[in-house]
């Protein structure tokens, strides 16, 4: 049983995880990135440096180390590897190995903060008031200065990448022309490119607590459980401390959107929460910075999938269930890559 993970980057907890799942059916776990400076890399058992995934030899790349490697599972890690891994996933299956990734109307719905929206209230969901430019914010705010603070950002971004806070008018036309111009120095280019004109997104402030929700579906997509984390620290868009709870709203939130979605293995979700009124800001079909809290909680889902992979049952209360009042903290592990 060996699994390999896309653009593993910093995941290297994610890598021990799984490392810790196969290790009893004599698995291993594969790693490949762009960049050598990554400590994913470093934790795997095999890794390799990848072309960049917008590369025109990444797909023969991927084939070909699958191959190599008699390969049985891919994990994507990151936001941009999910489209190319969905329109690959029909190929890499022809070669016996099963892409734990989404269909692509759901990773382009997900990775597309405007229609990510757009989605939401389509299927009754409450909403972000979302604008892709200042003309058109301002104009449905009538000018009103208490509309402010705002949040200004990429519309197809990730994490915290040229997220920006406007207070005023001239901060708000400031950072939409910064945002755009980091726009297409960044990666985020490639996406955005769809659309680059509209490439900006405005958002207004939403009222609650910040949640994370890790929605989970066995790999054919069927709803499995929702585990909720209440977030009490942040940084650079990631989740630095947090607590399970049990809220009964929250929970059927993620099972609407499973659901719907019919994604495999994992989504995180934030979420705005009032006690009564929940709003989703972003959608995620992959796991999320926010997965080691569950993880902390006794949720083993790396196990579950290598279950599901082969074609075992997996025990929800065994694995998928987490103890609520469970408060876990980030930390940082230093690696030396070079030298004795």
């Amino acid at each position: 049983m060996n699994i390999l993970l896309t653009s593993v980057g910093r995941r290297n907890y994610l890598v021990d995880y799984f490392k810790e799942a196969v290790k009893p059916h004599g698995g291993k776990i594969y790693a490949i990135n762009s960049s050598e400076d990554s400590i994913g890399l470093v934790a795997a058992d095999e890794s390799q440096v990848s072309p960049l995934i917008h590369d025109s030899s990444y797909n023969d790349f991927l084939i070909q180390y699958c191959l190599k490697h008699e390969i049985n599972c891919i994990i994507p890690l990151f936001d941009i590897d999910l489209p190319i891994l969905s329109k690959l996933k029909k190929k890499l299956n022809e070669i016996d190995v099963t892409t734990i990734v989404a269909d692509y109307w759901m990773i382009e719905i997900a990775n597309d903060k405007w229609k990510t929206q757009k989605f939401l209230r389509e299927n009754n969901f409450n909403t972000v008031p979302s604008f892709l430019s200042p003309k058109e914010f301002l104009k449905a705010n009538a000018f009103e200065e208490s509309t402010f603070p705002v949040f200004v950002k990429p519309r197809w971004g990730m994490g915290s990448i040229s997220v920006f806070k406007a207070e005023t008018k001239e901060e708000l036309h400031f950072f939409f022309k910064q945002v755009k111009k980091e726009i297409k120095k960044s990666y985020l280019k490639y996406e955005s490119a769809v659309d680059i004109e509209n490439a900006v997104i405005i958002q207004e402030k939403l009222p609650g607590l910040e949640y994370g929700l890790d929605i989970i579906n066995d790999l054919n997509g069927t709803y499995q459980t929702t585990i909720v984390k209440n977030k009490i620290a942040m940084r650079s868009g990631e989740t630095d401390s947090a607590v399970i709870v049990n809220d009964p709203i929250l929970k059927r939130l993620g099972e609407r959107i499973g659901r719907i979605s019919k994604h495999p293995g994992n989504m995180d979700v934030d979420v705005f929460f009032d006690g009564k009124m929940s709003y989703i800001l972003e959608m995620n079909p992959r796991f999320g910075g926010g997965y080691p809290f569950s993880h902390s909680a006794g949720v083993n889902l790396p196990a579950a999938i290598v279950n599901w992979q082969l074609g075992k049952k997996v025990d929800i209360k065994k694995l998928l269930s987490a103890r609520i009042g469970t408060k876990s903290i980030k930390g940082i592990q230093m690696i030396n890559m070079i030298g004795p």
